[in-house]
């Protein structure tokens, strides 16, 4: 049914319907009562521009990403031409003091079946309900298929704050009884996928911060598809197509459907739907993502600073794993201490590389020293170094989010390069911390690893290099704490 689905002729101004609420803008057209537009006032499309919110679904010269939805089949309104709806008024705005507001267009077919499409939006949310209204007053029974579908052209993802290492997911997202949550770029979708029946389940357009989703009801039926559009090759369309419903005749019946079009809020969208809140894309540490982004969230909700709350949530994960960094930088302030014979071994046993191996792993035994014993304890904690690296990404609430002074937006890079500078100081002051290595070549690498790292991280959003640098003197006290009692423990042993 959904590849059947006809092209509304083209939208003017005189059959848009415009309806404002406290969190969405939002256009509809009356040639089929399709979303054509949704704008999110609460989220800028420039921090530094006021009354200029993102726009998330469009559709103009350059851009098309609209939400159609229509009655098709046997007496489908919309099977080979679009519906032209009739309303009351052309613009709806939330009242200050009410809680919802809706939208109802009426349209009545060649047989005498009137069909009301009704769209319900509710203070505070970005969760739009749109149910059709059957009412049969021919004499015969009347039948069709629902359908929602998200069409849309491949222009790249206008959230995307772009920087190296940034990768946000864009293309469409569903569930599925073999995959709660599956991802299909756009190439993929040109290349033909197979429909899948499911009941319940949902249906999306994924991108940075930002989702789109077609939400049936939890009972319905529905077979979810995606193609390409016929008439234009560069245009992606994911949707679903209900199963066939009945309305007799002399009687009214009706069939809903939810439209999300918001940020990607975790709590929000889990509310929704089942699985829609994997649209926050973890990756295969959402285990240990989830629980960290709640830890971030909870800290937010005292101190009101995401870039305070960055800091604070640095300092709780390196407290979680102080046993374990203690047991690494013990493990290097013995690697130095014993460093002036390991020169010794060096020296005595020249390019015998078999005597020296001999040699070093006794001083090691003796000295009870474990070489691996400060890479082990940095190995462990690297998934959740990863995990919260993508938490910080995925987080829509880091989005032009301000710290302090310059840091405007803890999702963008640092304007002025200050924090990757900071990074990479602290970064060549811990490695003064840690043993050199014995290889001269491999000396100078680590010598100069804080450089690489430095210019990599420019380009970081600063919500990320901050807690990088946090991390790092983190590291660099507490290392030079163990360091210090090392050393004083084997001067007391020596006296």
């Amino acid at each position: 049914m959904l590849g059947t689905t006809p092209t509304a002729a083209t939208s003017n101004s005189n059959t848009r319907i415009t309806v404002r609420t406290d969190v969405l803008d939002v256009v509809l057209d009356r040639n089929g009562g399709d979303i054509i537009q949704v704008s999110l006032p609460e989220y800028r499309k420039q921090i530094d521009v006021e009354n200029d919110p993102f726009v998330l679904l469009e559709n103009n010269g350059s851009r098309v990403y609209v939400a159609k939805s229509g009655l098709v089949g046997r007496n489908g309104i919309d099977s080979t031409t679009r519906a032209l709806y009739q309303a009351s008024a052309s613009n709806y705005t939330l009242g200050e003091t009410a809680d919802s507001v809706e939208v109802a267009m009426t349209y009545t077919d060649a047989q005498g079946v009137q069909i009301t499409k009704r769209f319900s939006f509710q203070r505070g949310s970005y969760l739009i309900d749109i149910t059709y209204e059957i009412n049969n007053a021919s004499g015969a029974p009347w039948s069709a298929n629902l359908f929602g579908q998200i069409n849309r052209t491949g222009f790249e993802d206008p959230s995307s704050v772009g920087g190296v290492g940034m990768s946000s997911f864009l293309g469409f997202a569903a569930t599925s009884l073999d995959d709660p949550y599956y991802k299909v770029e756009f190439e993929d979708v040109a290349n033909g996928l197979t429909p899948h029946e499911l009941t319940g389940g949902w249906i999306g357009l994924s991108q940075h911060y930002f989702l789109s989703a077609w939400i049936p009801p939890a009972e319905a039926v529905n077979t979810y598809s995606m193609r390409l559009s016929p008439q234009n090759q560069n245009e992606y369309i994911g949707g679903f197509t209900s199963q066939e419903f009945s309305v007799a005749p002399g009687t009214t019946a009706t069939q809903s459907v939810g439209f999300y079009a918001g940020p990607k809020d975790q709590y929000a969208l889990r509310e929704i739907s089942p699985n829609l809140d994997l649209t926050i894309d973890y990756g295969v540490l959402w285990f240990i993502a989830s629980p960290i982004y709640w830890l971030l969230r909870q800290i937010n909700s005292f101190v009101g600073n995401y870039g305070w709350s960055i800091l604070l949530l640095t300092v709780c994960v390196k407290g979680l794993f102080y046993k374990l960094s203690a047991t690494s930088y013990r493990s290097m302030a013995n690697m130095r201490r014993v460093m002036p014979k390991m020169v010794q071994l060096k020296e005595r046993y020249g390019d015998d590389k078999m005597k020296l191996q001999k040699a070093t792993m006794e001083l090691y035994q003796k000295e009870k020293i474990n070489p691996f014993g400060g890479c082990l304890p940095m190995l462990v904690q690297m998934p959740v170094f990863i995990a919260l690296y993508w938490v910080l990404m995925e987080s829509v609430e880091l989005r032009q989010a301000p710290f302090i002074l310059w840091i405007n937006d803890l999702s963008v890079m640092d304007p002025f390069f200050v924090l990757p500078l900071l990074m990479g100081a602290s970064m060549f002051a811990q490695s003064l911390l840690s043993p050199a290595p014995a290889d001269p070549m491999q000396a100078k690498i680590m010598r100069f690893m804080p450089v690489v790292m430095t210019i990599f991280f420019l380009w970081f959003p600063a919500g990320l290099v901050l807690y990088w640098l946090a991390n790092s003197v983190l590291g660099i006290l507490q290392q030079w704490y163990i360091t210090r009692k090392i050393e004083k423990e084997f001067e007391g042993k020596k006296a």
